[in-house]
């Protein structure tokens, strides 16, 4: 079966990721409240999941100041050393948090993300967020300067709209840097950037969409809908009017048709809809699921071990457009 390992360019940039990274918020200790979103994973737990991320072909990892004040990136550091690799062997992204903030903390805090990520290099380094005290082009300023000194390979953004995108690819052009990356919400079960005009421009100018959650916090696999007790315990997703009876209703048809290929190509309903996420729109997006068990990186993994048939990416397409 053909698979869907190949590497991919990240945006205009020679790095080369991976169609699935690992997303690391997980990863946060429950510190800052950021962090109280996930329970506190053990040190060998994450050392595992990020050993077996690497053997099952991932070679990029996503994390952020914001993730437990810099404990994910703490730990993904740790997590690297112990498996082995060096660094170089991997790549590593993470993001500035620019809320209540101008644009100069980016210079700032700099060291502070290298010390904790140390001795791996940043690859990645993404703002956020769209909303500081500060303009996207003076961002972009700053993170043009730490490319220049060297401190970072490439510059990405999260979470922006197209206006703010688009300015700031230009703002990095007249340094003759590119734009890597907007990293945005993105499943079968959200696919408003393909009507805002992010996915448009994202093809328009050669940037990676970065797809997270992209199995909407699970919902996309059914397991909410077989066992409706499980929405007892779904902490603030409760408040996701997705994971409402309106909600669920509404994404049942996409969910029965994901178990229906499922069954076809032998996978899990979690690695149709990722290979669906990374295949549809060719090289566009890429994808950072997360992890909390190795059950997890077993999928995430195996989600780039086959690739869906046209037909079929054409059926989930079609039934999923209502979330456009």
């Amino acid at each position: 079966m053909e698979n869907s390992k190949n590497l991919r360019s990240l945006g205009q940039t020679d790095i080369m990721v991976t169609p699935i990274g690992l997303g690391t918020w997980q990863f946060s200790n429950q510190k800052n409240m950021a962090g109280k979103f996930w329970p506190s994973l053990e040190d060998n737990l994450v050392d595992r999941i990020v050993a077996l991320s690497l053997a099952g072909g991932i070679n990029w990892f996503d994390t952020a100041e914001v993730y437990g004040g810099g404990e994910s990136e703490k730990a993904l550091s740790r997590a690297l050393g112990t498996a082995g690799r060096k660094p170089g062997e991997v790549i590593v992204a993470t993001k500035w948090w620019p809320m209540f903030r101008f644009a100069s903390n980016i210079g700032k805090t700099i060291d502070q993300r290298l010390k904790l990520l140390d001795p791996y290099p940043i690859d990645l380094y993404q703002v956020h967020q769209p909303w500081s005290f500060s303009a996207e082009t003076d961002e972009m300023n700053q993170m043009a300067e730490l490319v220049n000194r060297k401190l970072i390979k490439a510059v990405g953004v999260s979470n922006f709209n197209a206006l703010k995108m688009e300015n700031s690819w230009k703002t990095l052009q007249k340094s003759g840097i590119p734009l890597a990356s907007n990293q945005v919400r993105y499943s079968l079960l959200d696919r408003k950037i393909e009507s805002n005009g992010v996915m448009d421009l994202a093809r328009k100018l050669g940037i990676t969409i970065i797809a997270f959650s992209p199995l909407s916090q699970g919902l996309v696999t059914g397991k909410f809908h077989d066992n409706p007790g499980l929405l007892k315990n779904i902490g603030l997703r409760k408040y996701n009017p997705h994971f409402k009876p309106a909600g669920l209703e509404k994404s049942r048809p996409v969910v029965n048709l994901v178990k229906e290929l499922a069954e076809k190509y032998n996978v899990t309903p979690a690695q149709v809809a990722l290979n669906w996420v990374i295949q549809f729109n060719g090289e566009t997006v890429v994808a950072i699921p997360g992890a909390t068990r190795e059950a997890h990186v077993t999928e995430n993994c195996g989600a780039m071990s086959f690739r869906l048939n046209d037909e079929d990416m054409a059926r989930l397409d079609k039934v999923s457009s209502v979330f456009k």
